[in-house]
This record gives C-alpha cells, sequence and structure tokens, in this order.
C-alpha cells in the first residue's frame, strides 16, 4: 500500500471539459427540476467511457447557520416536517440547523441572516464560513454553504416560520451536553446537523477563549 499526499489530491485530475455532454431532457418541471443526460467522461486508465444516462435532480443552492451561543454552551436547533422523511420508521419531523435556499441574486451571508430570521427569530451579524459541499453529487446538483454564528439565546423559543410557505417550525435551545446525546441516539440525521456537530466539538473550547466572549462566559458559568 502507498500512502497519497494531501499535496496530490489539492488539484483534481481532471475538470467540465473532461465531461461530453450529447443530451439533457428536462423530464419534470417544478420547484425542482430533473434532468435526464446522455454523457461519457475520461477515464482514469485512458480514454472515455461509453455513453451512459444519468437523471439529475436539480435544485437551488441552499445555506445553513449552526447558531451557538458561548456564554451557554449551547446551539438552536429547529424541529419542522420534511417531506423527503415521509416514510421515515420514526418520524418525518426532523431536528436541524437553521437553513434555506438562496433566491436570485441573494449572497450566502443574506441568505444565512433572512433564515435566522425567519426560522427562529434570532438576529445574526458576524457569520463564520465553515464548509461548502454536496449532500449528494450522485444524482444532485445542490452545494450547500454551512455558516457558524456567535448568539445569545436568551430569548429564543416557540414556533415560527413564513406562512405562505406553509412553514411550522419550533426552535429548541439545546445544551452541547444533550446536542451530542442526541446525536448519539441517532436522533440528529441529517448532514449538515452532523457536520456543523463535529466542527462544534473541535472548536468550542477556542471560540470560549476569544476575547471578545470571555466575559460572558465567565459569567454564566459562575450563575
Amino acid at each position: 500500500m502507498a500512502f497519497v499526499s494531501s499535496a496530490s489530491l489539492l488539484t483534481p485530475p481532471f475538470t467540465r471539459d473532461d465531461v461530453d455532454i450529447a443530451s439533457r431532457e428536462v423530464l419534470q418541471q417544478g420547484f425542482f427540476r430533473v434532468e435526464a443526460l446522455t454523457l461519457r467522461h475520461r477515464l482514469f486508465e485512458g480514454g472515455f467511457s461509453e455513453p451512459m444516462r444519468r437523471e439529475l435532480h436539480c435544485r437551488h443552492g441552499a445555506v445553513g447557520v449552526l447558531l451557538y451561543d458561548v456564554a451557554l454552551d449551547s446551539l438552536v436547533f429547529v424541529e419542522q416536517f420534511r417531506a423527503g422523511a415521509v416514510d421515515d420508521p420514526d418520524s418525518p419531523w426532523k431536528l436541524e440547523l437553521v437553513a434555506g435556499l438562496i433566491d436570485k441574486d441573494e449572497t450566502l451571508e443574506s441568505v444565512a441572516r433572512r433564515e435566522a430570521q425567519e426560522e427562529a427569530g434570532c438576529t445574526v451579524r458576524e457569520l463564520v464560513k465553515l464548509h461548502t459541499y454536496y449532500p449528494s453529487p450522485g444524482a444532485c446538483n445542490e452545494r450547500v454553504t454551512l455558516f457558524c454564528a456567535l448568539v445569545d439565546v436568551g430569548n429564543l423559543g416557540g414556533v415560527h416560520g413564513v406562512a405562505e410557505e406553509h412553514e411550522d417550525i419550533r426552535v429548541h435551545v439545546v445544551r452541547f451536553a444533550d446536542a451530542w446525546t442526541l446525536m448519539e441516539a441517532g436522533r440528529l440525521d441529517n448532514a449538515m446537523t452532523l457536520i456543523g456537530m463535529h466542527w462544534l466539538a473541535g472548536k468550542r473550547a477556542s471560540l470560549r477563549a476569544l476575547p471578545e466572549h470571555a466575559r460572558r462566559f465567565t459569567a454564566a458559568i459562575q450563575e
């Protein structure tokens, strides 16, 4: 076995130019779009693949926000019905981070602030970008960008959402230790929330040490 260095993997061996799309057919157009692609692509050992058909679920990009209170070591989950989980054996109501789709001409940061206000009644100022990733690149073109916002959760709670979008969203403020218990029990079962939880597990100590938060954190733990 030969180990591969990170430097050798930083630049992909192929680009979009190494994919030959012969046709794109729209199979369904609604809130989302489904396309059928006929394509071939370059192979690692040289030449091109045989033509193949792949169905592609086309979605808007999305933004998520991990809302974290340094002083209280607590984060915010939103709970709502999810159509994609309608056949889940436990429940189609899921605990997630605040998230939403990107409308045309919106910046990622403006989406994060809008969704935090709409879904959790939370005003967000500074945002730290964590990751941008594809949740399911085998069949979907959606790209998700995840942020962290340091907030005060003292007045958060209740039910929120945009009525015209049929949103019925309950807000939960949960201490990190309890959130970790929920994750280990399988209650947190979507990629964005899991990514955010593992990022926070590695960053909690350094976030508490930030000078601008040290006074609030010290006061909270003495209460």
